[in-house]
């Protein structure tokens, strides 16, 4: 709160440069004042309004946490690709690298799980210029998804993972406002379990709860994030690399 030492003019500082200095009042109305030594009374003495620093803006950042290029030019998509499980997988790779993606070019494609994994990589033709990586859940030691990907790693051909049962536990519990994850029993169908357990309804309601609290890397687990890294990586580099994860 400030008064013009001149005019008597009281209230609040909305606005200031350089030059001049904008006063709003108790009713609401503007005037603006050049910004002068000791033009201003604060508290019925003398002072100086001095304008605030210049704060520089860093360079906008994507929700990935990477660079963002602004006004992209749109481009034909690689023929490399990225696989993941499902919809709700593809929806969180959307939300949090689909800027980075569609700059690089590369398109997500749900494989709706990983039955007859092998036989659908034989088709898809992985090459040097036709990479393929693939996201898996549950990529721990003895499970069928690690089998499945140690099946069909190759040179062209990366299959990362996280240890989450589903990817909706890759989203960090603050994001979904929960202590932790419950607990599931095993032959319960991991959705409906924890949406029992949170009062959350049906899956699909909790598909909507889950998707809706993600938007950025900051909301996911750590291991989702590195997977998803390293393929976006390896489907964009130009030299072939190892085709598995090592642990």
């Amino acid at each position: 709160m400030v008064e013009d030492a001149a005019t008597g003019f009281c209230g609040a500082v909305v606005r200031a440069d350089a030059r001049e200095v904008t006063v709003e009042d108790r009713h609401g109305r503007h005037r603006v004042f050049p910004l002068r030594p000791a033009a201003f009374l604060v508290d019925g003495k003398p002072a100086t309004l001095v304008p605030p620093p210049v704060t520089p803006k860093g360079p906008a950042r994507s929700a990935s946490g990477s660079l963002a290029v602004v006004n992209p030019t749109a481009r034909t998509a690689r023929a490399s690709r990225i696989w993941v499980e499902g919809i709700h997988d593809a929806a969180l790779v959307e939300t949090v690298w689909g800027h980075d993606l569609r700059v690089e070019g590369v398109v997500v494609e749900p494989m709706h799980g990983m039955d007859d994994l092998a036989a659908a990589v034989a088709a898809f033709g992985p090459a040097p210029h036709r990479r393929l990586g693939i996201l898996v859940d549950h990529l721990v030691d003895g499970s069928k998804e690690t089998r499945a990907a140690h099946a069909v790693a190759g040179p062209h051909v990366l299959v990362t993972g996280h240890p989450f049962v589903d990817v909706w536990q890759a989203v960090t519990p603050a994001a979904v406002g929960i202590r932790e994850w419950p607990v599931v029993p095993r032959g319960t169908n991991w959705k409906a379990g924890v949406c029992a357990a949170l009062g959350w309804g049906e899956p699909a309601d909790g598909a909507r709860r889950v998707l809706g609290a993600v938007s950025s890397f900051r909301d996911l687990e750590t291991p989702l994030i590195g997977a998803v890294e390293r393929l976006v990586d390896f489907v964009t580099a130009a030299a072939p690399e190892d085709g598995f994860p090592s642990s």
